[in-house]
C-alpha cells in the first residue's frame, strides 16, 4: 500500500472537527448553529458572522443542496478512505473526531471550508482552535479540490440520512 503522509493530518483534522461537535444532542439542522452559540466576536477579530458559523474558506454563502447524488457520494467514500481514514474513523474517536455524524455538529459550509482550508481555520476560528486544543493534533491540508470536498459532503450526507432513519425506528 502506498504511504500518504498527508492523509494522517487530514484525518486528524476531520476527527477533531467531528468531536468538537459531538456534544450537541440535537439531530436537527438547527443544532448546527448551537455549536457556535458561545462563540463571540472578539475585539480585533476579523471573522464575520458567516465565518463564525461556517468557517473560513472558499464557501462564502449558504450552499443550496440538491438531493443527494449517490454516485458522487461513492466518490466521497473513496476519498474518505484514501485521505481521511488514517486519522478519522466513522464511529469512534481516533487521532481526530468520529465522522459519521459530522453534519449534525457543523454546517455543510463549515465542513467544506475546514476540509479546504484547515490551516487558516486552525489559526483563526475559535471552534477549530478548541478542537486543536482537545485533540492536540493539527489537521493536515490534504490538498483536495472543491469537487473532492463536495463529494465528501455527499458521502456524509448519506451517512447522516442513514443515521436519522435508524434513530427514527
Amino acid at each position: 500500500m502506498e504511504k500518504k503522509p498527508w492523509l494522517l493530518p487530514l484525518l486528524f483534522f476531520l476527527l477533531i472537527l467531528t468531536f468538537s461537535f459531538t456534544g450537541c444532542g440535537d439531530n436537527s439542522q438547527a443544532g448546527n448553529t448551537d455549536n457556535f452559540a458561545n462563540v463571540k466576536k472578539t475585539p480585533g477579530s476579523d471573522l464575520n458572522e458567516f465565518e463564525l458559523e461556517n468557517g473560513i474558506g472558499p464557501v462564502k454563502e449558504k450552499l443550496s443542496l440538491s438531493p443527494i447524488n449517490k454516485i458522487f457520494a461513492k466518490d466521497g467514500e473513496k476519498i474518505f478512505e484514501s485521505k481521511c481514514a488514517a486519522c478519522h474513523k466513522l464511529d469512534e474517536r481516533y487521532v481526530g473526531p468520529a465522522q459519521r455524524n459530522v453534519l449534525q455538529r457543523v454546517t455543510p459550509e463549515f465542513f467544506i471550508n475546514m476540509v479546504l482550508n484547515p490551516d487558516e481555520n486552525l489559526k483563526k476560528h475559535p471552534h477549530a482552535k478548541k478542537m486543536l486544543a482537545e485533540y492536540m493534533q493539527m489537521m493536515t491540508n490534504q490538498n483536495v479540490n472543491m469537487n473532492d470536498a463536495l463529494a465528501l459532503l455527499e458521502y456524509f450526507r448519506i451517512l447522516d440520512e442513514e443515521l436519522q432513519k435508524s434513530s427514527n425506528k
